[in-house]
């Protein structure tokens, strides 16, 4: 009995210890921005090294240097107003039909539809359901905003799509391809294509260009994946088959190619096919992100970022943080700083 009341007591006390909770460590830090001689200032010139003098060890900081990008204040933000601009180069070859090719935005296609697969769980596109929602949905012909080749490579131009992003909804984007039989149908290539958000401060977003869902857009060193491209055909408009190539690529790479009949005598059917992108919101924009300076296995007493920045103001953000199992302290110090000309 005397065994079983010490098993007993040491369980209870061993319960208690596991519910305590590891109290969260209140953040001791502060930081200022001074020249290489250790004279603190705000005012640097682009030629300055500028160092931060730091006081307190907390277990993580993360360093802004205000500069774009690296904005503390848009750390959240992922969207925000600007002009929404799509621009590609296009190159037709093969064959001279006349509007072979439409540009189209829609803002109310239902998407992809999807059918699960029982072997090995394989998830597939039902491919007469996707063409039932591109059938229903409303595609607004925009095709005329461009500039398109009639046998070299040219670029569509600056197309605006800010009556779009005034609709307040996410769009996709499609090029059709539409042959007649009788006569060589056209080989189409498009080339270099982008969107992207400029805002008033000039800062330009991508938001889609041919990177894949699993490829990244990087800007002002931040990743977002792609969107991909859907290629698609209804094969009762398509019946000799031909079909958008997509070739994924990062940055002004990847392609999309569609060639229909090459000789006069092989068009004997009409062709038509879709490729599509989005959807995406027009206002999309990366959010700004901060750069990790410390760990709890470091200790830093002076901090000096390899930012160049160009002449102007500048409000530079320090977030330091304690973490435990059971939640984080943090605190927030903020440094304005102004960037001349030497």
């Amino acid at each position: 009995m005397k065994l079983l009341n010490i098993s007993l007591m040491a369980g209870v006390l061993f319960l208690s210890a596991c519910s305590k909770s590891i109290d969260e460590k209140p953040v001791s830090f502060e930081v200022m921005s001074t020249k290489t001689n250790g004279e603190a200032s705000a005012a640097f010139n682009t030629k300055d090294t500028i160092v931060y003098k730091i006081n307190g060890n907390p277990d993580v900081l993360t360093f802004y240097s205000g500069a774009i990008g690296q904005r503390y204040e848009f750390k959240d933000r992922i969207t925000a107003n600007g002009k929404a601009q799509l621009q590609f180069t296009s190159l037709r070859a093969n064959g001279t039909q006349a509007n072979s090719i439409q540009l189209l935005v829609s803002s109310d296609f239902k998407g992809v539809v999807a059918k699960s697969q029982t072997i090995l769980g394989v998830i597939t596109r039902d491919t007469a359901a996707t063409n039932a929602n591109i059938a229903a949905a409303t595609w607004v012909d925009i095709s005329s905003r461009a500039a398109w080749s009639t046998g070299t490579a040219l670029s569509s131009g600056l197309i605006d799509l800010s009556d779009f992003t005034e609709q307040g909804k996410p769009v996709f984007i499609a090029f059709k391809y539409i042959a007649t039989p009788g006569t060589i149908q056209n080989k189409w290539t498009i080339t270099a294509l982008s969107l992207q958000n400029v805002l008033e401060d000039k800062t330009v977003y991508t938001q889609a260009n041919f990177a894949a869902s699993n490829q990244s857009i990087t800007n002002y060193g931040v990743n977002s994946p792609g969107l991909g491209w859907l290629s698609i055909s209804n094969p009762n408009l398509n019946t000799l088959n031909y079909n958008w190539v997509y070739s994924a690529g990062i940055g002004t790479a990847g392609s999309l190619v569609i060639t229909g009949a090459s000789t006069a005598a092989a068009a004997t059917a009409p062709a038509e096919s879709w490729a599509i992108m989005g959807a995406v919101d027009l206002r999309k924009v990366t959010p700004d992100a901060g750069l990790a300076v410390k760990d709890i296995n470091t200790l830093l007493k002076t901090y000096k970022p390899l930012v160049a920045y160009p002449a102007g103001a500048y409000n530079v953000t320090f977030v330091a943080s304690n973490n435990t199992v059971d939640g984080m302290s943090a605190v927030v110090r903020q440094l304005p700083i102004t960037i001349t000309n030497p």
